[in-house]
């Protein structure tokens, strides 16, 4: 019996998964991982996958970096974690510097969560108590995108628009204000990403002129939906909305968990639209994908509507037991430094360019709607049928074909849905991503057969999208 095969058995007989029906694992086997090198994965029978996806779109330094592992090495000698209320510690001082420094002027308060989720929870709660604070209590919605995925606790679900996620708990969450999306997946034939993006924002304009006397906050994912599909849009739309925002007296929410640090092109998104939003959400590639952390970055004055003398109860009393941890602050700062060091922003336009290059062909398959980039984010969308656009049943889960035939070729592929996506690490090599795209292409070719859908769907439970 393999080791891997041992792993597994002992994995299933107590782990729950997370985004995952755990009954296909009859069929389809769990990986259990012994180490990793850079941009590879290796499992307990010495097989090599290549993590595309950065591992939850986590990772972008590589995994086991020599200069993110020593620096916490260091710090765990030093201090392991310390109590934030009432304390502080140097990793996380020297980090809120930093980041204050390095995003838009004009955030100078940097607020830490565990993860995206909570993270999405400081800003909504912060913004919704900063009306408060102030005198404005009807001032308690949101509003959001459609399409859009914020993360999984009850209200980031609540600003979330993707049913899988959202509509079991459909109950349970707050009354939000949806708008379409700017996405231009469907533009019209011969229109341009900014005159589309640019035409979308007339939803938001209505919502916001009928609504804005009771909404807290608009949040976004800006350029990119992730957990939508990789939905893609223009920068203008983001000037637009801070515009607005400004006009009519309502907070801007960007949540850049899954965009922020380099993926985009820039260091943040919001840098393209050459805007500063109230809050900005980072998590994910802050600590390099080795420890949880995420920082709410906002504004002095929405920090002074909560500066008072304690009995006026105004007071963010918002807390995690681990917030600030040092380890992870000493991660951050790690990938901060190779940020830095090694000009990360400008080496990754020329990794950007061979992405493009090397799936170019891939706009001409039969079943292939659009091959869409920003940055270091790369996607492709296959369709039942090209002139329409029309999807493939989410049942018959082509995208599966995909990741199955990228596992049998050592690459993690998890494509969502049936877009196939390239999120790597930013140690990737040009020939990697060639390979990337060679395995991509080939598990296309083999999702997209007809007799593909039969074995997947009598096999395979439906599961048809990752949250990232």
């Amino acid at each position: 019996m393999s080791q891997n095969h041992d792993w597994m058995q002992r994995d299933l007989a107590v782990l729950w998964h997370p985004c995952t029906q755990m009954k296909d694992h009859e069929r389809l086997p769990v990986i259990p991982i012994r180490r990793g090198e850079g941009v590879w994965l290796e499992d307990f029978d010495g097989k090599r996958y290549l993590d595309a996806v950065s591992s939850w779109w986590v990772n972008v330094f590589g995994h086991a970096n020599p200069r993110i592992n020593q620096r916490i090495k260091d710090q765990v000698d030093q201090l392991e974690h310390v109590i934030l209320a009432g304390f502080s510690h140097q990793p996380v001082v020297e980090l809120s510097e930093r980041l204050v420094r390095l995003t838009p002027a004009g955030l100078d308060r940097v607020f830490y969560a565990d993860n995206g989720s909570s993270c999405i929870e400081v800003a909504l709660k912060m913004s919704y108590h900063y009306w408060l604070n102030v005198g404005r209590p009807e001032k308690k919605r949101f509003v959001t995108l459609s399409n859009s995925y914020h993360g999984e606790t009850v209200a980031a679900m609540s600003v979330g628009d993707v049913a899988l996620f959202t509509e079991t708990y459909k109950s349970l969450l707050l009354d939000t204000l949806k708008v379409p999306s700017p996405d231009c997946y469907f533009r019209p034939e011969g229109m341009c990403w900014e005159e589309h993006s640019r035409a979308m924002f007339a939803h938001m304009e209505r919502t916001l002129a009928e609504h804005h006397h009771e909404v807290a906050a608009v949040i976004v994912e800006p350029l990119i939906q992730g957990a939508g599909g990789m939905r893609m849009y223009h920068p203008v739309y983001l000037k637009l909305l801070r515009e607005a925002c400004d006009r009519y007296g309502v907070h801007l929410i960007h949540d850049e968990i899954a965009v922020g640090f380099g993926r985009t092109g820039t260091m943040f998104a919001c840098e393209q639209a050459g805007i500063r939003p109230d809050f900005l959400c980072l998590s994910k590639a802050l600590t390099g994908g080795y420890l949880p952390l995420a920082a709410c970055l906002t504004t002095d004055t929405i920090y002074q509507a909560f500066y008072a003398e304690y009995d006026t109860l105004r007071a963010f009393l918002h807390s995690h037991s681990y917030t600030g941890n040092p380890l992870a602050c000493a991660a951050a700062l790690a990938t901060l430094d190779i940020f830095e060091e090694d000009k990360v922003i400008e080496a990754n336009r020329a990794l950007a360019l061979r992405m493009a290059e090397a799936t170019a062909h891939l706009a001409d398959h039969p079943h292939v709607a659009e091959v869409r980039q920003t940055g270091m984010a790369l996607a492709i969308e296959m369709v039942q049928d090209k002139p329409s656009k029309s999807a493939y049943p989410w049942q018959e889960r082509r995208g599966l074909a995909v990741y199955q035939h990228g596992l049998s070729r050592g690459a993690l592929l998890r494509p969502l849905g049936s877009v196939v996506y390239f999120l790597p690490p930013y140690v990737i090599t040009p020939e990697q991503i060639d390979f990337l795209a060679e395995v991509a292409s080939e598990g296309i070719d083999l999702a997209t057969r007809k007799h593909v859908s039969v074995a997947v769907n009598r096999d395979l439970h439906p599961n048809h999208r990752d949250p990232g």
